[in-house]
């Protein structure tokens, strides 16, 4: 048996995905919480991309419902990266009127 891990097809596809989303966007993000989802796309564009950087700005939509380790850990792999985050706050946009809370919550 080998310790070498090849690459299976979802993953393959993936990283093409990530690639041609590079190349026919000028602007594109990664969402990024944090949680687990957001790490498996960033692990995945990491490989699209190595040993170049993530060509992607992290996106991080902040419904304010989040637990402190989580948002701990995002700020670390960031920094540890040396990514981009923007945070967009939910209770921002209701603020300034640039969303509206449903009524029926």
């Amino acid at each position: 048996m080998t310790d070498v891990l090849v690459p299976n097809s979802l993953e393959s596809e993936s990283i093409f995905v990530f690639r041609e989303v590079a190349a026919e966007f000028e602007r594109p993000v990664i969402l990024f919480s944090g949680g687990k989802d957001s790490i498996v796309m960033l692990h995945l564009a990491r490989k699209a991309f190595s040993p170049a950087g993530v060509p992607f700005t992290l996106l991080h939509v902040d419904t304010g419902h989040n637990f402190p380790e989580v948002l701990a850990y995002r700020d670390a792999v960031v920094e540890q990266l040396g990514l981009k985050l923007e945070v967009a706050k939910v209770e921002d946009y209701i603020a300034d009127g640039r969303l509206r809370e449903r009524t029926d919550g």
